[in-house]
């Protein structure tokens, strides 16, 4: 007889197999409970974003059916972009919260590996529709909302660039007529070219180096496209020194003024689309050198409206 068809062999295979279903069962029952366990866990404590951060949404681009890509500035963690799921829904759980240059408490999830984050909710702080019935200070908005999505890089924390925003915005809202609103976009432009690490010595010629501010003999300073700084009358008839502009006394005074004080602390007189101007266009010029193309808004904004006397703001 074959010592596997024996009595004893027969019985023990039994007593095994029933032994390893009793296991069995055991540890069924105790991977239901696992995961009971699991589902009373996640529904007592929900998951929570990874990280929530103040915010101010640049720009919203269409995905899919229902889903938008929204590039916004933290203020802890620089420039993101993210997926809204279902924004574009009537019934969407971000409501007015991500329209251009809304001030947010912005709630994500964050991936190493991927460069869109993904967008929980956003609580609104403060929005700007009370600004959009302004033709000229909207277009200043989205001024300042195109020149931050083009100079700032990903994820890198700039705070100084935020609280510029905030300090413009609020600048938008202050009294002085349409003035405030040149005060503003003059003001954003020369810190947003400063911060950035761009904006060249306005009192020297970049070519000889003399000096234009001079008390004895003070130099006219010109600017063109393609060139970083300022440069003298003598230098501008050089050969290759192409179109060019002339940057005023006055205008480079204002310069300083904006670099020492903050917006809201600006002398709020006189300032109409032609007060300086010049400086605008040379701001613009070095923001489009340096991001490689042209700001649509700028000389949109400079076209809303005529200065006094009916002659036409210069194109930038």
């Amino acid at each position: 007889m074959n010592a596997l068809e024996t009595p004893g062999f027969r019985h023990k295979a039994r007593r095994e197999h029933h032994t390893f279903r009793k296991a069995s069962l055991r540890l069924g029952v105790s991977a239901v409970f696992l995961r009971l366990d699991f589902i009373r866990a996640t529904l007592e404590f929900p998951h929570v974003p990874a990280r929530v951060s103040e915010a101010l949404v640049l720009r919203t681009y269409p995905l899919k059916e229902a889903d938008l890509v929204v590039s916004f500035l933290t203020r802890d963690q620089g420039k993101l972009r993210g997926v809204a799921k279902r924004a574009r829904r009537p019934k969407s759980a971000f409501g007015a919260g991500l329209e251009r240059l809304s001030h947010v408490r912005m709630a994500y999830f964050q991936r190493e590996t991927r460069e869109l984050v993904n967008l929980d909710s956003c609580e609104l702080i403060r929005s700007q529709f009370d600004l959009v019935s302004d033709y000229r200070a909207s277009v200043a908005l989205d001024y300042f909302a195109e020149v931050s999505e083009q100079m700032l890089p990903a994820a890198e924390p700039n705070e100084k660039f935020f609280r510029l925003l905030l300090a413009v915005l609020d600048a938008l809202r202050s009294e002085g007529g349409e003035g405030r609103v040149w005060r503003a976009v003059t003001y954003f432009s020369l810190w947003a070219v400063r911060l950035s690490g761009w904006l060249p010595e306005l009192h020297v010629c970049l070519s000889c180096g003399s000096v234009l501010d001079d008390p004895e003999s003070p130099e006219r300073a010109f600017f063109s496209r393609g060139r970083a700084g300022l440069f003298c009358e003598h230098c501008r008839r050089l050969p290759g020194a192409g179109n060019a502009w002339e940057l005023s006394v006055e205008s480079r005074r204002i310069a300083d003024e904006m670099v020492r004080m903050p917006v809201s602390q600006l002398a709020t007189g006189a300032w109409d689309q032609n007060t300086a101007a010049d400086l605008r266009r040379f701001l613009v010029q070095q923001i489009e050198e340096h991001v490689e193309r042209r700001l649509i808004t700028a000389p949109i904004l400079e076209e809303s409206m005529e200065p006094a006397g009916g002659r036409p703001a210069p194109p930038i």
